[in-house]
């Protein structure tokens, strides 16, 4: 596959690997205590909150939308929009890495862009989330009239690029209106309404030339054989294969117009009639810059964003992208209106904005959205207010230079990295059990799935080439951790409840004897070991020092 080069390229490849992990501060909780807590707003460089977030929500998020800086050569008040086309590249790429990271199975990922860089962003995405991943380019009519100062073309439309994790994305569909003056037939057996669409193909690629196999006769009530002649006598074709038509058609009818026989398929009114979305968004349908800085400007006369996006823009994504309660990224929150529109919509958000704009412009706009503003889509879905956020900022990093802990670091903290650490997967402190060390149990599954007959089938494999649903997949580890920190056994002195010591191991094997799957050897964690290698193999324990064992990046 075709790669870019830029100056550089290789030290950015490495970057999100170099960034440090740092500590979540919380400043402030907003509205309901119970519901702020699926939501965070955070303050700070956005390649440091999203590596502080992997241990906690890789593979987590169903829809990432960024609108980043365009490198358009332009300061921007609130951005150093004026980089250099190698630095933007190498500002874009750690970025993207660490978002697909954080990004779930079957999860999309909308970035808006102008045609300065959108070409090399594109092939950029392609590395990053692969080609087969590319979902479409949709083009956004960002205006509502041509720029008349523009010297040469009036540029009227941003890109927004889509991609997917993998292909478990589902696109979503958009609600269709129909004219219910139109289907004036109502069919005898249902009772429902119906409009008339001809069998014959109509418009382009409608000869028989064009597809010979849909040029096929159907037999009319009085027997005789109907073909697809166009009325000025020219060979057509039908719509349908004829297996289709077969299949279906109990859903047309035969009507006789000037002595010939014509038929109609039956459309049916459906009041919940819906579309896929096309690649070509009006602004009539979806806002424009001049309602999004009219948005804006509802929460913030004084000082507002040059480029926010219309609420509407970001409603249509999110509804072909998730369903409510599903979690939504932004690492270039800007004004706030993706966390805004997340908030509105049932779902979970995770906002990160850097500057002290983050507390003086997205702080106060979700703040109005938890009040109940009725701004932007707030109408249109109903909303009157409630739930809650977190505000929270970057902290100190997790370890220092020589890998030492930070004194600020708790348990859950340093649980959620080493979970991170030896399994690649976010921790989720529900499969454990509160208050003991016990993180909880990871499985390892082959990549095939074995048969009842016998047979190992690569997961890969087309479901076609296996005769029945496939069977749950082939087991081939299981391994039980456990982590020795911040006084979690109850003593806090250093020589005791964070060393593994023959009463501390005696005290995991009852623990690990309670769960759902005793038979698991174990990963400890703790500061020191006071118990020789056979006694640990005997036990089927393996011991791993804090915090030389602990990734500091």
């Amino acid at each position: 596959m075709p790669t870019l080069d830029w100056l550089n390229r290789a030290a950015a490849f490495t970057t999100a690997a170099q960034v440090p992990y740092r500590l979540l501060e919380p400043v402030s909780t907003h509205g309901d205590a119970q519901s702020a807590a699926n939501n965070l707003l955070i303050q700070g460089d956005n390649l440091e909150a999203l590596k502080a977030l992997l241990p906690f929500y890789r593979g987590q998020v169903k829809c990432i939308f960024i609108d980043p800086p365009y490198n358009t050569k332009s300061a921007f008040e609130h951005y150093d929009d004026n980089l250099e086309h190698s630095q933007w590249l190498s500002m874009m790429l750690p970025r993207l890495q660490l978002l697909r990271e954080l990004l779930s199975e079957d999860g999309s990922i909308w970035v808006t862009i102008d045609d300065n860089e959108g070409h090399y962003l594109k092939v950029l995405m392609d590395e990053v989330f692969g080609r087969g991943n590319f979902v479409a380019n949709v083009v956004w009519q960002k205006v509502y009239s041509e720029r008349m100062d523009a010297v040469g073309f009036s540029n009227d439309h941003d890109h927004i690029l889509c991609y997917s994790r993998s292909k478990n994305f589902v696109v979503g569909r958009l609600a269709k209106s129909q004219n219910s003056a139109q289907f004036k037939f109502v069919d005898k057996e249902t009772g429902k309404p119906y409009r008339r669409r001809s069998l014959r193909k109509e418009g382009s690629e409608s000869l028989r030339t064009d597809r010979p196999s849909m040029w096929y006769p159907i037999s009319a009530p009085d027997g005789s054989e109907i073909y697809p002649v166009k009325p000025d006598g020219t060979e057509g074709r039908w719509r349908w294969m004829a297996e289709t038509y077969d299949k279906d058609k109990a859903e047309t009818e035969f009507v006789q117009v000037k002595g010939a026989w014509e038929i109609y398929v039956k459309q049916f009114l459906n009041e919940d009639a819906d579309r896929p979305p096309s690649t070509f968004w009006l602004n009539e349908e979806v806002g424009h810059n001049h309602e999004a800085k009219l948005e804006a400007q509802g929460f913030d006369k004084q000082s507002t964003f040059s480029t926010p996006k219309p609420e509407r823009l970001i409603q249509r994504i999110l509804h072909i992208a998730t369903n409510p309660g599903e979690l939504i990224l932004d690492s270039f929150l800007g004004s706030g209106t993706t966390a805004a529109v997340a908030h509105k919509m049932g779902r979970r958000w995770i906002g990160i904005e850097m500057g002290e704009h983050a507390a003086t412009h997205c702080l106060p706009r979700l703040q109005k959205v938890v009040d109940g503003e009725q701004g932007g889509i707030s109408q249109a879905v109903g909303w009157q207010g409630g739930g809650g956020f977190r505000f929270m900022r970057l902290g100190a990093p997790i370890f220092d230079a020589d890998g030492c802990i930070h004194p600020g670091v708790r348990f859950a903290t340093l649980a959620a990295f080493i979970w991170q650490q030896e399994t690649g997967t976010a921790f989720d402190p529900a499969q454990g059990q509160r208050g003991t060390p016990y993180l909880g149990t990871h499985s390892v599954f082959d990549s095939c799935l074995r048969l009842p007959d016998g047979r190992e089938v690569p997961i890969s494999s087309e479901i076609s080439d296996i005769p029945q649903a496939p069977p749950a997949p082939v087991l081939q580890s299981r391994t039980a951790y456990y982590l020795l920190f911040n006084g979690i056994l109850g003593d806090k002195r250093p020589a005791s409840g964070n060393v593994l010591t023959s009463a501390v191991l005696d005290a995991l094997l009852a623990l690990h004897a309670g769960t759902a799957h005793p038979e698991a050897p174990l990963v400890v964690y703790g500061e020191a070991c006071r118990l020789g290698e056979a006694r640990l193999a005997q036990a089927r324990v393996v011991f791993k020092h804090i915090p030389y064992d602990v990734k500091a990046r």
